[in-house]
């Protein structure tokens, strides 16, 4: 067991890696997902701990398309109100209250929000309307409801605003999460119960016994390797990539899903005096200004993307849009020098009768394709719990007997069960592991109560000290944590370490490149990767970013798509379409 009383087998390591395909080629499982983000990710926690066999593939790395690139909130919507979705928003307020109290606590933390008031009169009443709503929705239970605020107190709480942009202001809160990491957070705790997680593994094609869909064909893109994996029911949770995996079903969907780009910018924390996040109505969506750390994020766009869907680009024109919007009420204007990280994502949304993405709806959709074959698309991150639920409630029509209702509102993520008493002990771990007592509750915020796992390779008489130190170029994160990343979270490149188990890719100006070849070193003292390999890595990496920054400079979608994939995939052996 371990610390915080979930099973071992949270451990995604290459031991376990190399099991779990023999695992994939030998058992015949209740439910098979394809796709590792967060919706696949929490049907494969729904399913497994509802007592069945599970098995989840995916493509390239966990959360490695949407759930890494959102605006990393938990929150219930609150523009969705005006839409009238109003299910929509109790829905997410009580999913983000599970998520702050019992799940993740040590991911999830409350957010504040000030909304400026640009006009006298009608408006505030009108956003305090709904506001009110969003409290009694269960918008304010384990966060404070919104406040009143006169001018004066909206600019004591943001000094960054003009003070020619607002007559006053309206605070209220939220939830932010490192959706990465809290993706990662759930596929290792269905690993814990026992499903199968395996990441670069492609599904190349459909095993079918008569018009039934009987499992999948899956490719290793690590080595090449095949084997069939064979399930009672195959759920499709890949978002953006629904409808190209149902076409190599073979079969036609009940839905089409449809993307739409969302730009975010990281900025420093000293860009913008504030105390609190702020949101801003555009014409088109609204605009956060999102404290993260020692940076604050700023996002996002909303527009239909038709090119690649692996690697989004940013565009300078998407870029600008964020900084004009921006810069409309900031006393002191962000500029293009102030950027340290950008990075783009593709929201899977359901394609309805609006041509505008902005306008279609968050809802989610199921649906029983094939027998055998389930998808599901749509929806928001903050719900995804309750997608995974209805997926494997959806499964249930292929699956033998009565499947056991979902007890995931009960089950907190690896990591969350001792978490409280850490950070009350905070003090104590600093002195026992050598580090500094901020260093620790930064950790706990990432590991939670999986902090003694993260930090053993250090300790002990055989520990290896020099893990202690930051990693270069990015003084937040500690060399321990690359390694954990490879022992117990799945990395396989150092793509995966900088952009997804850590988030140096887009909180430091160099975006990861000065830290590339240490993090290389780190995981080629696991992984066995020889000094040609390290190098071949850093150079992808390298490639990368020169690829995005270059893309970042370019007026449209079509010029920024063409510079991006001019880097090379760092999973050589894909192929499309993908999981």
């Amino acid at each position: 067991m371990t610390g915080d009383g979930i099973a071992s087998g949270a451990r995604l390591g290459p031991a376990e890696r190399a099991a779990n395909f023999d695992r994939l080629g030998a058992e015949t499982f209740d439910v098979l997902i394809i796709g590792g983000g967060v919706v696949g990710a929490g049907a494969a926690l729904d399913a497994v701990t509802r007592g069945l066999s599970v098995a989840l593939v995916e493509a390239r790395d966990l959360a490695s398309g949407t759930s890494s690139r959102s605006s990393k909130l938990f929150h219930g919507g609150l523009r969705y109100l005006e839409m009238f979705e109003f299910g929509l928003v109790r829905e997410a307020l009580a999913e983000r209250e599970l998520m702050l109290t019992k799940i993740c606590p040590h991911l999830a933390k409350p957010v504040s929000f000030l909304y400026p008031l640009s006009k006298p009169g009608i408006e505030r009443p009108y956003v305090a309307s709904g506001l009110i709503m969003y409290d009694t929705m269960g918008g304010a239970r384990s966060v404070p409801r919104h406040k009143h605020l006169t001018r004066a107190g909206a600019l004591r709480l943001v000094p960054a605003l003009r003070r020619d942009a607002l007559v006053g202001g309206i605070q209220y809160y939220d939830g932010q999460v490192d959706d990465a990491r809290h993706t990662l957070s759930v596929a290792r705790t269905a690993a814990a119960y026992g499903a199968v997680i395996r990441t670069s593994t492609q599904v190349v094609g459909f095993l079918k016994e008569s018009d039934r869909v009987a499992g999948v064909r899956v490719r290793d893109v690590e080595t090449g390797a095949e084997t069939e994996v064979k399930a009672r029911v195959v759920i499709n949770a890949t978002g953006v990539w629904t409808d190209e995996l149902q076409r190599l079903s073979g079969g036609r969907g009940r839905f089409k899903v449809r993307a739409s780009k969302g730009v975010h910018l990281v900025v420093p924390r000293d860009r913008i005096a504030s105390e609190s996040g702020i949101i801003l109505k555009t014409e088109k969506s609204v605009l956060f200004v999102i404290p993260w750390k020692s940076h604050w994020i700023i996002g996002t766009t909303d527009t239909d993307w038709h090119l690649d869907l692996a690697h989004p680009a940013a565009t300078k024109a998407d870029i600008d849009y964020i900084l004009d919007h921006v810069n409309k009420v900031l006393a002191v204007p962000i500029t293009h020098e102030d950027i340290e990280g950008v990075y783009a994502g593709l929201r899977p949304l359901l394609a309805g009768e609006s041509d505008q993405s902005s306008k279609l709806s968050r809802e989610h959709a199921v649906a029983r394709v094939a027998p055998g074959l389930i998808a599901i698309a749509g929806g928001k991150y903050t719900t995804y719990r309750v997608m995974g639920a209805d997926a494997v409630d959806a499964a249930g029509e292929d699956l033998p007997g009565r499947i056991n209702p979902s007890c995931t509102a009960e089950v907190p993520l690896v990591g969350a069960l001792g978490y409280q008493a850490l950070v009350n002990q905070a003090d104590r771990l600093a002195a026992t592991h050598g580090v500094h007592p901020y260093r620790i509750r930064h950790l706990l915020d990432r590991y939670g109560s999986e902090i003694h796992e993260l930090l053993a390779p250090a300790n002990g008489p055989d520990g290896d000290r020099s893990l202690l130190q930051p990693i270069p170029g990015a003084p937040d994160y500690l060399q321990v944590e690359a390694r954990y990343a490879v022992t117990h979270e799945g990395a396989l490149h150092v793509e995966d370490v900088l952009a997804r188990r850590t988030r140096i890719s887009i909180e430091y100006a160099h975006r990861g490149t000065e830290s590339a070849r240490r993090v290389a070193e780190i995981m080629a003292a696991v992984l066995g990767w020889s000094a040609a390999q390290i190098d071949d890595e850093v150079a992808a990496y390298q490639a990368r970013v020169d690829a995005e920054r270059r893309s970042q400079t370019e007026p449209d979608d079509d010029a920024a798509d063409k510079v991006r994939l001019q880097a090379p995939e760092v999973r050589g052996r894909i192929a499309s379409p993908v999981a």
